[in-house]
């Protein structure tokens, strides 16, 4: 271990760091359920608070890529103890906003704060424990990344039922607390950091950060807010694309010239570097777009209340924590290539079991397949992460980290954006399609309406005509549910196909352990 943390036992400066960012990351996903309690108690509809999802997330794309270069001028404790304050004061100052307005003007600066978090952690922690603890270190911090947007929903649920939805921001408060004091307490900057100084010529990049924080949050914009405004028919989103393509573009070119960028995009010549942020990408892709899609399967097709779906994902959660540990052991004495090509299979194996449901899916297929699309997780988030890490310097650590994170995030964003309009796109086309059969001349179609309306007249004691209004009503419900059941399948299905496609670029990384790296050019 580098011997500022000599004297200070690794784990513990672990679990300080994994505090914050478990209840960063929960603060993604444990809003959702409590949308409608929150429109109703601020006098707005349910899509107007959407935007409390949105303001979050825009906020916390904005920051991740930039704690490392904040970290250089202020200090790397000193930015993340400022990130945990903000963190912890709009928490409390979301708990007990009065109108809308000010609560997506405090989740705002909630993200503001909160977007630091990620980075900075994973960086103290790839710098304070030695290449072959490494993974254990990963496996410690993927518990906090991989769970919290899984348990989120359920406690958000939990907590809005039996209180109010001000708890589920209020509850921050006494973790930021302990947060800001065990890191004043025990982490320190390492010897080896490197602080720059604006005498040093390294001038304060307000152009670069302007044109990332435009794009980014108009790319963020796009993404959460595409499906419900009809993608590039509305006037609102073609804006917020053409803004995003354009800032991000030239962010590009900007930071590219820069001898001190903001962010640091020459880490991707690494072509290991390169493959493991593609593989992020896809893994917040099949996470929260798997997370997105799931509980609205269990309970829109299948009849299953909140608390019965989250019981579903749960077990998912305790294959995540019991898995992270095995996977941190066996990255000592395996390929990390090869455990990554494992957590694919997994992860698109139970993809593609939940493709094979239908609506007579019982309990516990459904929590199995989730099960094994979480053993896939395990074993992807650790080995990604640390063969990212074998060839950064040390210096460029929250760089990287802060990269990592961005692109995990947006491709969460991409994911849950996709799956949802894939969803519906394929609901309107298998529709189409099987209305086609409700035909007088198709045989089956004529034989269900016979059926329908005989049982109508014999027990429901209707008159012949209402009861073959009721059974022509009833075939064309049947049709929508079997159209919606087609379009999960063909989602999950995607998604699946997604995770297998990436095998090939397994075989573009440099081969290495946690043990230290071993390049094979």
């Amino acid at each position: 271990m580098t011997s500022s943390h000599r004297h200070i036992n690794p784990w513990i400066i672990a679990l300080t760091v994994m505090i914050a960012t478990f209840m960063e990351v929960l603060d993604t996903s444990v809003a959702n359920v409590a949308l409608p309690h929150i429109a109703g108690n601020l006098s707005a509809t349910v899509e107007e608070t959407t935007w409390v999802l949105t303001s979050y997330l825009v906020a916390n794309a904005v920051v991740l890529p930039l704690g490392g270069y904040f970290s250089s001028l202020i200090g790397r404790k000193r930015f993340y103890l400022t990130c945990v304050t903000v963190f912890t004061l709009a928490s409390f100052l979301c708990g007990i906003a009065p109108s809308l307005g000010w609560l997506i003007f405090f989740r705002v600066l909630q993200g503001l704060g909160g977007g630091g978090l990620q980075p900075i952690s994973q960086a103290i922690l790839v710098e304070t424990f030695p290449a072959e603890k490494r993974g254990a270190a990963m496996a410690v911090y993927g518990m906090g990344v991989v769970l919290a947007p899984i348990i989120g929903p359920v406690l958000g649920g939990w907590i809005t039922d039996n209180f109010s939805w001000h708890w589920i921001f209020l509850i921050n408060i006494p973790v930021g607390f302990l947060s800001f004091f065990l890191t004043s307490a025990l982490v320190q900057d390492p010897p080896t950091f490197h602080r720059i100084s604006l005498k040093e010529g390294a001038r304060f990049d307000y152009l670069g950060i302007g044109v990332i924080t435009l794009g980014l949050a108009s790319l963020e914009i796009v993404l959460d807010e595409g499906q419900r405004k009809d993608w590039f028919s509305s006037g609102f989103i073609v804006f917020f694309a053409i803004t995003a393509v354009v800032a991000l573009v030239y962010a590009v070119y900007h930071e590219l010239k820069k001898e001190r960028p903001i962010v640091d995009l020459r880490l991707m010549k690494d072509r290991t570097f390169a493959v493991s942020i593609l593989m992020l990408f896809v893994l917040g892709f099949v996470l929260y777009g798997s997370l997105a899609l799931l509980p609205i399967f269990l309970q829109t097709m299948l009849g299953y209340t909140a608390l019965l779906s989250g019981w579903v994902l749960s077990p998912g959660g305790l294959a995540v924590m019991l898995m992270m540990p095995v996977v941190a052991m066996l990255l000592k004495k395996t390929d990390t290539r090869w455990l990554i090509g494992v957590g694919f299979f997994f992860c698109g194996l139970g993809l593609i079991q939940m493709a094979g449901f239908n609506l007579q899916v019982d309990f516990q297929t459904a929590m199995w397949s989730r099960v094994v699309q979480s053993l896939g997780f395990a074993f992807l988030f650790i080995p990604i992460n640390v063969s990212a890490f074998q060839h950064i310097p040390h210096e460029k650590t929250a760089y990287a980290a802060g990269l990592m994170n961005l692109v995990r995030n947006i491709g969460g964003s991409t994911g849950i954006a996709i799956a949802t309009t894939l969803l519906s796109r394929r609901s309107q086309f298998h529709q189409s399609n099987l209305v086609g059969h409700l035909t007088p001349g198709d045989p089956a179609y004529q034989g269900f309406l016979d059926r329908a309306t005989q049982l109508g007249v014999l027990r429901g004691g209707l008159p012949p005509t209402d009861a073959g209004h009721l059974a022509q009503g009833a075939a064309y419900g049947t049709v929508v549910k079997q159209a919606s059941m087609m379009a999960f399948a063909d989602t999950f299905w995607f998604m699946g196909m997604l995770c297998f496609a990436l095998f090939p670029l397994i075989f573009l990384m440099r081969r290495s352990r946690a043990t230290g790296p071993v390049a094979v050019e």
